[in-house]
């Protein structure tokens, strides 16, 4: 999707022809990136074995999921975005107490018609999170998602919701320990910030909205 500059090596043109395969499946059926990766490598390479650098990173996949949504979802992609960042947000201001921050496709700005909403919560005890949940009524399933430095599995409670006139919205949080959320909104130079709070959310809907007036 995104051109292919001169002279680039094969290895390169490969690891970006995976990089625009796994973009179509996550833009067009919601597939998460390393499932997007893996058919992508095996329908361009078969059953072969893939070495570490053929295989591109989820910068580079973000990247062409942009592109592929500019290409063939920018008639309805935008306002896609800013509806599942307003359910986000009224979602985080319920779940202040809890310290809520969005990650994912909402928050980049890559989320589409088969995308979820994604909350990290940094909180002492997951258990007041479910019994807030239980005492809303919102029947939730647990799950598990890797942490996000470490790799080892974190307890997530996932449930959908519902929204006037329209389909339910489903909704993960995963829930952390406050220690976890120490360094972990800093940003390395040069790259997007890959969580941010409600304060955060707010601004990228207020922006959209300047912008489209």
């Amino acid at each position: 999707m995104s051109p292919m500059p001169d002279f680039i090596s094969p290895t390169e043109q490969l690891r970006a022809e995976i990089a625009a395969a796994a973009a179509r499946m996550i833009a067009e059926d919601g597939a998460d990136y390393g499932t997007a990766k893996r058919k992508a490598a095996k329908q361009l390479l078969g059953n072969q074995k893939v070495r570490g650098e053929i295989m591109p990173d989820n910068e580079e996949i973000e990247e062409e999921v942009r592109l592929y949504n500019e290409l063939f979802f920018a008639d309805t992609q935008p306002a896609r975005l800013q509806h599942l960042r307003r359910v986000a947000l009224k979602l985080m201001q319920d779940l202040q107490a809890f310290r809520p921050y969005i990650t994912g496709a909402v928050f980049n700005g890559t989320a589409g018609e088969h995308s979820d909403i994604h909350l990290q919560l940094f909180t002492p005890s997951a258990k007041d999170v479910e019994i807030f949940l239980l005492n809303k009524n919102v029947n939730f399933e647990v799950g598990e998602t890797p942490h996000f430095r470490n790799g080892q599995p974190v307890e997530t409670l996932s449930f959908l919701l519902p929204q006037k006139g329209a389909a339910p919205e489903l909704a993960h949080l995963a829930l952390y320990e406050e220690d976890d959320l120490r360094g972990s909104v800093r940003t390395a130079s040069g790259k997007r910030p890959e969580r941010g709070d409600a304060a955060a959310l707010a601004r990228l809907i207020e922006t959209f909205e300047k912008e489209n007036q």
